[in-house]
């Protein structure tokens, strides 16, 4: 099954949707891209052992909302890619809202069993207004590590849990497996957002988390912790994107023990979700051993390129500073 033209389908046959060309053009030209996230509902699904096309509407709501989310978070972060450029901040704002409605109307329009209907909608409205509370929270950018895990808490991992959760639900899971499902990605939202923050962080040119005076984990831990390099790192932050600068501040993010202190969270919560996922009676476990690989893997890498022979030291190191 192509989950992105059977979505895009599900989503363009909507009566509302026809009268809004808006809606539609957004809808291809992000179709087109094949975002991973619209299969989130999909391995839940199958991995509940229940039949693909049932989870169509959650695919298509999980579409609607994160254009929604993308839409307001891009004019909170002033991106320049962000669609409010080309039309309009007002215009934006209001598809907004109208993509948040489409996406649980998607749920309403399903075939899925009224307790388990009511209850992908509960989870999906849920969401939005955590993240709503998330977008909020980071436009005041974490002042301490504290505030930078209830930021994440909020604004990151409430998507991908509900994602899998609402596949799992559409896919024939009884309520206790799906919150389960859930809470694998809450969780797994967290890795995502400190591997984002990594790779963000490590980018050439410099991210716009450099350059617009944000804090993702590793730059918050750069800056906050004591260690030998502290001052001149809140020196150079002031430089960029000066290109040494940049690479300079990066360096120093790998001496410091920001960047193992990132992996070192994101290895505690790869082994939450695998015990997790032990203990959970699923149909198939591979749809979520695949999905936490693809996280993992790439983490250890990094290990890998950074020169590190033994990364258990280096997290130790860190934490031991905290």
């Amino acid at each position: 099954m192509d989950i992105y033209t059977n979505t895009l389908n599900y989503l363009l046959e909507m009566p509302f949707t026809q009268t809004w060309p808006e809606m539609q053009t957004a809808l291809e030209r992000t179709a087109k891209k094949k975002p991973r996230d619209w299969q989130l509902p999909v391995l839940a699904c199958e991995a509940v052992g229940g039949q693909p096309e049932l989870v169509v509407p959650a695919s298509a709501a999980i579409a609607c909302l994160q254009i929604s989310i993308i839409l307001i978070d891009d004019m909170l972060d002033a991106d320049p890619r962000g669609e409010y450029h080309r039309i309009g901040e007002a215009a934006a704002a209001n598809l907004a809202a109208a993509f948040q409605a489409a996406g649980l109307d998607a749920i309403s329009r399903s075939e899925a069993p009224h307790q388990n209907k009511l209850e992908a909608l509960r989870s999906l409205n849920q969401m939005m207004l955590t993240t709503a509370l998330g977008q909020y929270l980071d436009v005041q950018n974490p002042a301490d590590e504290a505030a930078y895990w209830h930021l994440v808490r909020t604004k990151s991992s409430p998507f991908f849990g509900a994602a899998l959760h609402v596949g799992a639900l559409l896919g024939g899971a009884s309520l206790d497996v799906a919150a389960q499902i859930q809470e694998l990605g809450n969780i797994y939202g967290e890795m995502i957002q400190i591997h984002d923050d990594l790779g963000d962080t490590m980018a050439v040119p410099a991210n716009t988390d450099w350059t617009l005076g944000r804090a993702p984990l590793p730059i918050l831990f750069a800056q906050s912790v004591d260690h030998p390099e502290q001052a001149r790192f809140l020196e150079l932050r002031k430089l960029i994107p000066d290109p040494d600068a940049l690479t300079a501040a990066q360096e120093i993010l790998v001496r410091s023990g920001a960047v193992s202190y990132c992996i070192h969270h994101i290895v505690k919560r790869y082994q939450r979700s695998i015990e997790i996922l032990a203990n959970l009676s699923l149909e198939s476990k591979k749809p979520f051993e695949s999905l936490l690989d693809d996280v993992i893997i790439p983490v250890m890498n990094l290990f890998e390129e950074i020169g590190v022979s033994d990364p258990e030291t280096l997290v130790f190191q860190s934490e031991m500073v905290l």
